[in-house]
């Protein structure tokens, strides 16, 4: 009787529906209100990054200087005339040729005087060394205007006032304490192993960083170089004291030449900003695929 009713039980009609289970969500999966949401807030923060950007465009297309003012006449006479007028009648390719000499020689120096550096902190136990890396931080807790006399003097003194040598000296005092830190951070990711293998291997230890170790440190190498980039690429306060020919001008300070105390060329300076972005996004171009795994691997450890 029991066995009977267990069968019948367990026999399914075959005129009843196939019962299909619903989707199961998976951890991690998101509604579509959710993707919705999440979706329209990036569009929005991406328009908010670019709009400054597109504005700046935009202006620099308007042929007068106080178009900024009424920036809906622009659309009746766009024109490209100022940036004709930046490269034909100012001095934008003596910027140019400044501003990368001392962004290119602050970043090579820089980035080789950090990279040791960091690398010594990491890998040997010598006395002080906590402590050393602690004073490069607190170096950059000190603002420019209490540097700006000591370093004039300085410079003074070694005659590099108004060189290129003096302003990448300069810029390196500031970047190579972050660039330090963020390296040491990366090479304390790289296993010792490899140094230990460096070293069976009858490599010296100067050797090992620069055949075994820095080609592992592409990425952290590529923030840090980055970074000391842009810090010598748009500072204008150490510039604009320390070099005082107009052919010797960064872009940074080159842009004030187009404001004096009476007038304001806003158009040109706007033509002149856009231009001013082509070699950084160059620079960035170069070094983007190592740029986002620098950012993130250094923090995982140290």
């Amino acid at each position: 009787m029991s066995t009977t009713t267990a069968e019948s039980s367990a026999t399914v009609s075959p005129t009843a529906p196939a019962q299909t289970p619903g989707r199961i969500r998976r951890r991690g999966d998101k509604s579509l209100a959710g993707s919705l949401v999440s979706h329209g807030i990036l569009i929005v923060a991406s328009l908010i990054a670019l709009f400054p950007i597109l504005w700046l465009v935009f202006l620099s297309l308007g042929p007068d200087k106080d178009d900024y003012l009424h920036p809906g006449g622009i659309w009746k006479k766009m024109t490209f005339d100022n940036y004709s007028f930046v490269l034909q009648h100012t001095a934008f390719f003596d910027w140019l040729k400044s501003s990368l000499i001392v962004s290119l020689g602050t970043t090579v120096i820089g980035v080789l005087i950090a990279a040791t550096t960091g690398y010594a902190v990491s890998r040997m136990r010598f006395p002080g060394y906590r402590k050393f890396m602690w004073v490069l931080l607190v170096t950059q807790m000190f603002p420019v205007a209490v540097l700006m006399v000591p370093m004039y003097q300085m410079l003074s003194d070694l005659q590099l006032i108004d060189s290129y040598l003096g302003l990448v000296l300069v810029y390196c005092s500031t970047a190579v304490p972050y660039c330090a830190w963020l390296l040491k951070g990366y090479f304390d990711t790289i296993p010792f192993e490899i140094d230990e293998a460096g070293r069976v291997d009858g490599l010296t230890p100067f050797g090992t960083f620069a055949r075994l170790i820095l080609p592992l440190a592409k990425p952290g190498l590529a923030v840090a170089a980055f970074y000391s980039f842009l810090t010598a690429f748009g500072e204008v306060a150490f510039a604009s004291t320390f070099m005082l020919s107009d052919t010797k001008y960064t872009f940074a300070v080159g842009l004030q030449s187009f404001v004096s105390e009476h007038d304001a060329q806003r158009n040109l300076m706007a033509a002149t900003a856009v231009l001013i972005a082509i070699p950084v996004s160059v620079f960035f171009y170069l070094v983007q695929k190592n740029l986002v795994t620098g950012l993130t691997a250094g923090g995982t450890k140290g």
